[in-house]
């Protein structure tokens, strides 16, 4: 008897050892297994980074290679547990999106350390040479669609132009701000718009191009930290401290499109703005019914599909003993990184149909009033 309950325990003992080396979808991930890609998201809170996640889970589904992907919930201390958490399963590629550009450079670090080849994703880490590779969207590009969906809207002049921007903390704020400066700065010059709520910007538009250090100073007193609340908070104060002269019908450069509701929102309770027209990105649902409804004027769309589908063919080139194929660089503030770039697409309520429901991105049930 006394053998017979010894091999019952060992047994036990076993199959609760096996069950410890899976996680909940199947990947191998103790000590006797190992994930082949690694990804590191900035946040769970944003509906984007849930899209990108279900993205690099479809583009890998068919490969025979595993991943998983964790949550930094906008910590950068999360970040670089999770980093860590990843490279002790012994990950082939680490694709990382930061939530701080520069803090994330000790995470890379850590994986370079242990020979895991690092590609950026979607957002540029930044101050460290440890990063392998850059999938992005073309960050510049998207800034300039901004800036010329509103130029394209403006007559006359004297028209309130009203700023706003992303984190300081992501290089990509820089990328988009930089684009829409491209596009705007001609028309703040010669007076079609009017700068109102940035004393920095105000003192610098006369010039084309600006440094970093300058757009640290416009990016300082507009910042979003895309932060819904915080956008809506600035916008109440901006709009508080304006003349009924400075409102009107208004023109807002609006980061993405979480901040761009939370200041329609604003701009659209004001009695004395009769009109605005605000930018946005990344093509969230909760925006398009606002573009459907007219609460928001355009978004860009970043195919999110696309990008991933990039990023893991990426990783499993490198996985495959190849090098990826890029098609530009971008310089980090430390080196350039060879970089691939994914097109974009202006959304409006005209195109809506034809660029998010007949792609198959959205289904045409997920809204209201959609013609």
């Amino acid at each position: 008897m006394k053998k017979i309950i010894s091999i019952l325990l060992c047994i036990v003992v076993l199959l609760s050892l096996s069950g410890c080396n899976q996680n909940d979808d199947g990947n191998q991930n103790g000590k006797g297994g190992s994930i082949d890609v690694g990804i590191v998201l900035p946040t769970k809170d944003e509906p984007r980074w849930l899209q990108d996640q279900a993205s690099f889970e479809e583009a890998i589904k068919d490969s025979g290679y595993s991943v998983e992907v964790l949550f930094s919930q906008g910590n950068p201390a999360n970040e670089k547990t999770n980093v860590e958490t990843l490279i002790a399963k012994n990950i082939k590629v680490l694709i990382i999106c930061a939530h701080d550009a520069a803090a994330a450079a000790a995470s890379v670090e850590s994986a370079e350390n242990a020979e895991v080849p690092v590609i950026s994703y979607d957002r540029l880490i930044t101050d460290t040479d440890a990063l392998d590779y850059y999938v992005t969207f073309d960050s510049i590009a998207v800034g300039e669609a901004m800036g010329q969906y509103l130029v394209d809207n403006a007559t006359g002049t004297g028209n309130p132009l009203y700023l706003y921007a992303g984190a300081a903390t992501d290089n990509n704020a820089f990328l988009f701000f930089e684009g829409a400066w491209n596009v705007l700065q001609p028309k703040i010059a010669d007076g079609t718009f009017e700068i109102i709520n940035s004393s920095a910007a105000v003192g610098l538009k006369d010039k084309a191009t600006l440094t970093r250090d300058e757009m640290s100073g416009i990016i300082g007193q507009v910042t979003t930290n895309w932060d819904f609340n915080e956008a809506r908070s600035k916008a109440e104060a901006h709009l508080t401290a304006a003349t009924t002269e400075q409102k009107g019908t208004c023109y807002i450069l609006a980061p993405n499109d979480g901040t761009a509701r939370s200041i329609a929102d604003v701009f659209a309770a004001d009695n004395d703005v009769e009109q605005y027209y605000i930018t946005g990105q990344d093509a969230e649902k909760a925006s398009i019914q606002y573009i459907i409804d007219e609460k928001q004027s355009m978004t860009v769309f970043k195919d999110t599909r696309t990008l991933a589908t990039d990023a893991m063919n990426m990783a499993i080139s490198i996985i495959e003993g190849n090098t990826p194929a890029t098609d530009t660089t971008y310089n980090n503030l430390i080196i350039d990184v060879p970089s691939k770039q994914t097109p974009v697409v202006v959304v409006t309520k005209d195109n809506v149909q034809e660029a998010l429901i007949d792609s198959g991105y959205y289904n045409a049930d997920d809204f209201t009033g959609l013609e």
